[in-house]
């Protein structure tokens, strides 16, 4: 089959292709810059702005993984253009090319549209999914986590000197970048009868998730730390936002975007929306992921 596929470059997309490269897929994946020639992979030049580019990415495709989207920003707009704007024109692209199946990777940002714009920019582009007509089946990662991430590596980092400071109390629920990608393969090749029209909501198997405490004394135990992780309040959390943006510019890690949906007390997914076994199961629990990824970032010297 061929497989198209967005945001290949990308933490999540790589991994993808990581564990493709076992299947028989022969993948096409869109890229914004020049990329190095990888087996089984046809790199197609453009971004989700480019008709032309998306129109050569879906042709012939028997499914679109579409992963790609703007995560973060200093600049709230920002989110409509590349989440709502370029999964509209992906859509569009398949519907006149004839592609029917669509996994489309949202976040559990959207079931709370009202506290980000980054939230209300995937709940947005999940009506747009949901409307297409196409065989579509919505995904909704908690917190992604494994080699090459950005995000959890500055909590691995303050981990280091025993201190992790977190937002108000609350649960999350975590998964590994490897079994999230085993996900969206596996969903591409489910019977449709399973996923087609469904949102799903996977997690590393922890029932009730994760409290932010727990989350950050695993964290501590994967560097061989222990740790104090203090509980800060809105206000501080706003400052330190400020702040980031002073001392980091656009590529601040902490926004004020983030902070409104880190405030939320829950982001555990739901047993309501888990995948049904017959199709997919994690296989990497939280404990070990989280060793493993400081393992890597210690050998890639991120730590």
């Amino acid at each position: 089959m061929t497989l198209a596929v967005t945001g290949a470059t990308g933490f999540v997309g790589r991994a993808l292709l990581d564990a493709a490269e076992c299947g028989s897929a022969s993948l096409r994946a869109l890229a914004r810059q020049p990329q190095a020639p990888r087996e089984g992979v046809e790199w197609i030049a453009g971004d989700l702005a480019d008709e032309t580019a998306l129109a050569k990415l879906v042709a012939g495709a028997d499914a679109v993984v579409h992963i790609a989207g703007l995560t973060n920003s200093t600049d709230p707009s920002a989110f409509g253009p590349a989440n709502v704007d370029g999964t509209a024109r992906l859509i569009d692209a398949m519907k006149a090319a004839r592609a029917k199946r669509l996994v489309f990777v949202s976040s559990l940002a959207a079931r709370e549209p009202c506290l980000s714009a980054y939230g209300a920019s995937k709940a947005e582009a999940e009506a747009i999914v949901e409307g297409s007509g196409l065989d579509w089946t919505i995904v909704r990662p908690p917190g992604v986590y494994g080699p090459r991430d950005v995000d959890y590596l500055e909590m691995f980092r303050s981990a280091r000197f025993g201190f992790v400071p977190l937002p108000p109390r609350g649960a999350s629920s975590i998964i590994h970048v490897a079994d999230l990608a085993r996900l969206l393969l596996a969903l591409v090749d489910a019977p449709l009868a399973l996923v087609r029209n469904r949102v799903f909501e996977p997690d590393d198997g922890r029932e009730g998730g994760w409290s932010h405490a727990e989350l950050a004394k695993a964290i501590g135990g994967a560097i061989g730390r222990r740790v104090w992780a203090p509980n800060l309040p809105r206000p501080l959390l706003d400052l330190a936002a400020r702040a980031d943006r002073l001392i980091r510019g656009s590529r601040a890690r902490l926004t004020a975007d983030r902070v409104g949906y880190m405030v939320h007390p829950n982001w555990v997914a739901r047993s309501s929306k888990n995948v049904p076994e017959a199709v997919w199961r994690p296989s990497i629990d939280g404990e070990a992921g989280l060793r493993q990824t400081a393992e890597w970032y210690r050998r890639e010297g991120w730590l």
